[in-house]
């Protein structure tokens, strides 16, 4: 049965107890704290060696471990090989790197003057004790890179007004290489947030498998420790790019102490650098810190080998995900509700999903160039953006058929039709069309028209529209009354029978149908 390891001082004090006083096993284990069975191999032990006690001269500590362990004595005399910590805290931040595999490599190559397993172990985690609190932290290769904004800002001078301006402070930090990236924007708003990503990604050359940010209100509408609500853009932005956002977690210093670190030393390191310097514009802060950016990627660590640029294309650089072919296009997102013509508003234009949905919520998806339209995360519907304020963009597939067949009719298929009836019925029907704002708008009273002579026969309808235009009540209930009223039968009288339709300033000319439907079909 192996023994339990107690100190040299308390295995001391067994000795003296039993060979000095005669307490018995039992009595010696309570007063010690160690159970009486420990205490009786140890004694058991010591009488094997043969070795006698004398009360006027104990054995000293060292000698006492020689004589019951001389195997861990015979090891410390074989100049035991202590292994290269810094290298092993290095490999441990690759994929799949244990420190059981680092402690077989390291026995494979030491042989006898290895430290065993349980030693190892424990003399690395002593090493890594002594960094940094905010350094311990493993972080894995190409795994996490944290984000924030520096507290300190920086002043730019308006050269024409002479107005000052503080310029924010974006910074980046790997967390296997510490390999930092930072610039100046305006502001810490949503857009210049997304933009300063993704001029960090094209700095890395590649994405990470997370994203720490702090909890700003650019990335996280609700903070909270267990589920925070990432803001729509920004889980946009990450969702194009391969990657996910996790949020440090609120009052959890830890989570964010990498990018903490690399506010500190961007602080110290460039902006106490720049400090008595002024600028006079964004594009020339933004050179200075560049510069100062590539020394302190290039400046060697203190406690561990290397730079962060060597280290970040020593771990990080060989498995960053690769970006896309194009950069991000800055979205924004809006709720809204379909109305009861399948269409939503932005920005006071109007623009079509399926009918199906109509007074569904849905969310739209807003880009300089498109409107993308989802329902229940599913995209239901894609426009190019329009700028026409009070206008309608509606794609045919999203509308009922009956609307789908309205959509067909074109000013020239109304006369055409008219036209065929007579040369009475064609002027009418153009009347209709000419006065409203927008043709679209006549289509229904001329299809009201037209369809009388469904119901009446084609030369009875002709008939009924020369006496409209003769009484100067062109319009499709007038002739409707005729016809019901069979006054269509009646003669006109003969100095009138040719009058031509009676024309006022606020209906169109026959240019209209050539310079405006055309503009305003397509809107």
């Amino acid at each position: 049965m192996p023994m339990m390891r107690i100190s040299m001082k308390k295995l001391q004090e067994v000795l003296r107890l039993k060979f000095d006083l005669k307490l018995s096993n039992r009595d010696i284990g309570r007063m010690l704290d160690i159970s009486p069975s420990t205490v009786s191999l140890y004694i058991t032990a010591f009488k094997h060696k043969e070795i006698g006690w004398d009360p006027n001269n104990p054995i000293n500590h060292d000698e006492l471990e020689k004589i019951l362990f001389p195997t861990k004595y015979l090891s410390a005399l074989r100049e035991l090989v202590i292994p290269n910590f810094e290298q092993i805290h290095q490999e441990l931040k690759k994929k799949g790197v244990t420190l059981q595999l680092l402690w077989e490599e390291y026995h494979d190559i030491y042989g006898d003057k290895a430290y065993g397993r349980t030693q190892f172990c424990k003399m690395y985690q002593k090493w890594r004790n002594k960094l940094k609190v905010t350094m311990r932290q493993r972080h894995k290769a190409g795994d996490k890179l944290f984000l924030d904004y520096a507290g300190s800002t920086i002043p730019i001078i308006d050269a024409v007004s002479g107005e000052i301006r503080e310029a924010q402070i974006f910074v980046a930090v790997m967390g296997a290489s510490n390999f930092t990236y930072a610039e100046a924007t305006w502001t810490q708003s949503l857009p210049d947030w997304i933009s300063s990503h993704v001029r960090a990604f094209s700095f890395f050359g590649g994405i990470t498998a997370l994203l720490v940010p702090d909890n700003l209100k650019s990335a996280i509408n609700k903070a909270c420790r267990y589920e925070p609500d990432v803001n729509s853009t920004y889980a946009d932005m990450a969702e194009y790019y391969g990657t996910a956002v996790l949020p440090a977690r609120p009052y959890k210093a830890r989570d964010k102490a990498k990018v903490e670190v690399g506010v500190q030393i961007i602080g110290r390191w460039i902006l106490a650098r720049l400090r008595n310097q002024k600028f006079f514009s964004l594009t020339e802060l933004n050179q200075a810190i560049s510069r100062l950016l590539i020394d302190l990627n290039n400046k060697p660590f203190k406690k561990l080998p290397g730079t962060r640029f060597c280290q970040f294309e020593a771990l990080d650089k060989p498995v960053l995900k690769p970006l896309p072919a194009q950069p991000y296009e800055y979205a924004e997102f809006k709720k809204a509700r379909l109305g009861v013509d399948y269409h939503i508003e932005v920005e006071g234009h109007y623009y079509s999903a399926p009918y199906q949905l109509a007074k569904e919520e849905v969310q739209a998806r807003i880009t300089n160039n498109t409107i993308e339209i989802f329902h229940q995360g599913k995209r239901i519907a894609s426009h190019i953006r329009n700028l026409k304020r009070g206008f309608h963009t509606t794609l045919a597939e999203h509308m009922p058929t009956k609307h789908r067949k309205h959509l067909e009719w074109t000013p020239g298929r109304f006369l055409n039709w008219a036209k065929a009836i007579g040369a009475e019925t064609e002027s009418l029907t153009k009347h209709l069309l000419e006065k409203k704002a927008h043709p679209e708008q006549g289509y229904r009273a001329c299809l009201g028209l037209l369809n009388l002579s469904k119901i009446y026969g084609e030369k009875r309808l002709e008939a009924a529209c020369q006496r409209a235009i003769f009484f100067n009540t062109p319009s499709r209930r007038s002739v409707d009354t005729i016809l019901k009223k069979n006054l269509d039968a009646q003669p006109l009288p003969e100095k009138n029978k040719n009058s031509p339709l009676v024309h006022h300033e606020n209906i169109r000319g026959p240019k209209y149908f050539s310079t405006t439907f055309k503009e305003n079909l397509t809107c």
